[in-house]
């Protein structure tokens, strides 16, 4: 038996099928929802609005957490802040001028109120608030605050897809409040934890863009703030992108700092961008971030915008689509689907025909329940598909996108094994009982994509 591995040409073997010599066509997230059970809408609770079931919950919990983990590996302080703001929160930071259009409209609590609550559009004013909320010394730097918060978009109808295009966005989102010197290190250890978790993903990098200012008037901040930061960034990627391409593009930042974007190719063949390490000197201008320098003077933080996943929404539909439903086995809603069968050859069913052993069939029940048990309490998600034929239950476990089939009757019992096939690749193997759980434990521990069988 070979130890649990990442298997990358299993990977690709999903993705175009087994001896295919075109690309399969690619499915869509929306029908893969259904399929897989990932999400649902209501008309009651409205569009742009998906109601996260079950299965699709596992997958952002496992997500959540891996952000979660590597924000606190990389140095970022947990916080929370409210969904709400007053008006004048966006408008101090510029939000209300650039996006107002894209917000939701105010809510006043009474006819007096004269400055209304908004749902945010973004985290970081709040983000920027709780680090205004105490002075800062040139030694407490960097400081960064990670949140795993929702964010809104009054998108218009025509516009809303699935989990693509939604109106609550639930955002993996991180900022950092640094010195200008410290900028170069800070944007390499975001951009490194952008890449790490891409490739757990199973996401390949197509390049990493350099956006930059041109010679236009349209961007905020000294011409010279602008240059030393994009040299930062340069010396950043010409250190971290290794094998990686990379390419600088004037004219393509946002208007209040260079970024690093990183490129990729979804599904389709299309390119877009998945990951962004954002400088910004708007926000510390606007709301005046600063921290005493070691001359005694109060001087202007950089401000860091980073994550890893982004957005939950978004990031699963592009999963669902990049790997056709079969998601990386820690990510799977279903990681094992049990099938006990009542005699060797003979489902518990009788759907091919057979007797069925009803002696054999409690055998086998029982010790799929106690497997599932043992299962569960080491971590992974397991179902057990009790009834029908055997054939009907594992179409049903193949249209689920379960990682793993496990059969079980009497000569597996016997044997002390489970047959367990993997629908990706095709592999099949019979894996001891005695080693299963701590095998299949491991994989999810080390968040590999296929397991090894």
């Amino acid at each position: 038996m070979n130890d649990v591995a990442v298997s990358h040409e299993q990977d690709q073997h999903d993705q175009h099928g087994p001896g295919a010599d075109q690309p399969a066509p690619v499915l869509d997230h929306r029908e893969l929802g259904r399929d897989m059970r990932i999400f649902e809408s209501s008309p009651l609770v409205g569009p742009g609005l998906p109601l996260w079931l079950p299965a699709g919950a596992a997958v952002r919990y496992e997500l959540e957490q891996y952000a979660r983990e590597v924000a606190l590996r990389t140095g970022c302080e947990p916080v929370y802040s409210p969904v709400l703001g007053k008006r004048s929160l966006f408008e101090r930071s510029g939000h209300w001028a650039k996006f107002a259009d894209d917000m939701f409209p105010p809510m006043a609590i009474s006819d007096s109120d004269v400055d209304p609550l908004v749902l945010r559009p973004a985290n970081c004013p709040h983000h920027a608030q709780i680090y205004a909320s105490e002075p800062r010394s040139y030694r407490d730097l960097p400081v960064r605050y990670s949140e795993l918060a929702p964010m809104f978009r009054a998108e218009r109808s025509g516009v809303l897809s699935g989990l693509s295009r939604v109106r609550q966005i639930n955002l993996d989102d991180a900022h950092v409040f640094c010195r200008p010197d410290q900028v170069a290190d800070e944007v390499h250890v975001a951009l490194a934890a952008v890449l790490e978790v891409l490739d757990t993903l199973g996401i390949e990098v197509s390049y990493l863009r350099l956006s930059g200012r041109d010679d236009s008037g349209s961007w905020l901040g000294a011409p010279e703030q602008w240059a030393a930061a994009e040299d930062a960034l340069r010396a950043v990627l010409a250190r971290l992108a290794g094998g990686l391409d990379w390419r600088a593009e004037a004219g393509e930042a946002a208007f209040y700092g260079p970024k690093i974007d990183v490129q990729v190719l979804d599904a389709r063949g299309h390119e877009e961008t998945l990951a962004t390490v954002q400088l910004d000197f708007n926000q510390p201008e606007r709301f005046d971030l600063t921290y005493v320098a070691a001359s005694g003077e109060r001087e202007r933080v950089v401000m860091i915008h980073r994550g890893t996943v982004g957005a939950m929404e978004r990031m699963v539909a592009f999963l669902l689509e990049r790997h056709a439903g079969r998601l990386p086995f820690w990510l799977a809603p279903v990681q094992v689907c049990l099938l006990p069968v009542g005699s060797s050859g003979v489902d518990g069913g009788a759907g091919d025909g057979g007797v069925v052993d009803g002696g054999a069939a409690r055998v086998a029940v029982d010790q799929a329940g106690e497997l599932a048990a043992d299962l569960r309490a080491r971590g992974l998600r397991v179902r057990v598909e009790w009834d029908g034929s055997l054939g009907n239950r594992i179409r049903l476990a193949r249209q689920r996108r379960d990682a793993l089939l496990g059969v079980l009757g009497p000569r597996e019992i016997e044997a002390g094994v489970l047959a367990v096939t993997d629908p990706a690749s095709g592999v099949k193997s019979s894996v001891r009982l005695s080693e299963l759980g701590d095998r299949l434990a491991e994989a999810a521990r080390k968040r590999v994509v296929r397991v090894g069988l």
